[in-house]
Formats: C-alpha cells, sequence, structure tokens
C-alpha cells in the first residue's frame, strides 16, 4: 500500500530521551518507558524487553511518533509509538549518531 508525501508529513516524529524503564509484571516483552520529547515527558509501552533490558535503556535517544492517537495496552495509555528495525522478529533500537536536544523533529 502507497501513501502520499502529503500523508506522510502529517505524522510527526520527534526525538526522546528514556528517563525511565520497567518491565510490565505478566508480559515478557513490553517495557514501560518514560519518555522526554522536548516540552513534556509521554509514557509509552513498547515490545522490546525480549532485546533490551530496562536499566540499558535510560539515557538513550529514540525516534517516537508523538502524534499517533494514545492507546491503552496492558492496563497503560501509551502516549507514542518508538521506532525500531525488526530483525528476525526482534526490535532493534534506532537513533541519532550524535546528542540532539529533546524535541528534535526527524525529517
Amino acid at each position: 500500500m502507497h501513501i502520499s508525501f502529503d500523508e506522510f508529513k502529517r505524522v510527526e516524529i520527534r526525538i526522546g530521551r528514556i528517563v525511565s524503564a520497567e518491565r510490565i509484571k505478566g508480559s515478557e516483552k513490553l517495557i514501560r518507558l518514560n519518555v522526554d520529547v522536548g516540552n513534556e515527558n509521554r509514557e509509552l509501552v513498547a515490545g522490546i524487553g525480549d532485546v533490551y533490558k530496562p536499566e540499558e535503556l535510560i539515557g538513550r535517544q529514540i525516534p517516537v511518533v508523538t502524534n499517533l492517537k494514545p492507546k491503552r495496552i496492558w492496563g497503560i495509555l501509551s502516549k507514542g509509538m518508538i521506532l525500531a528495525v525488526d530483525v528476525n522478529g526482534k526490535a532493534i533500537l534506532l537513533h541519532p549518531d550524535r546528542d540532539v536536544p529533546e524535541g528534535s523533529v526527524v525529517r
């Protein structure tokens, strides 16, 4: 399926920094993240717990879709989505090659 360039421009992607991370009890993959996206901190739920330990995520910068409609996952309202690469069914995080200000727009 193709989308138009105008449709793609509607997706807001900003760089956030992971402030805290914890496993969600009862789930093997889900991690609750608190991410600073510049103008606010967002709570996100990400299925990356089979690849990453919560403590190794803190301080990392990641791209976050910030204008996605919030969704309740395992009872937690996730207010965004991280972007990752799928490698053999495992989510590998993307990140800038140098520190940038939180909230920087991905173009």
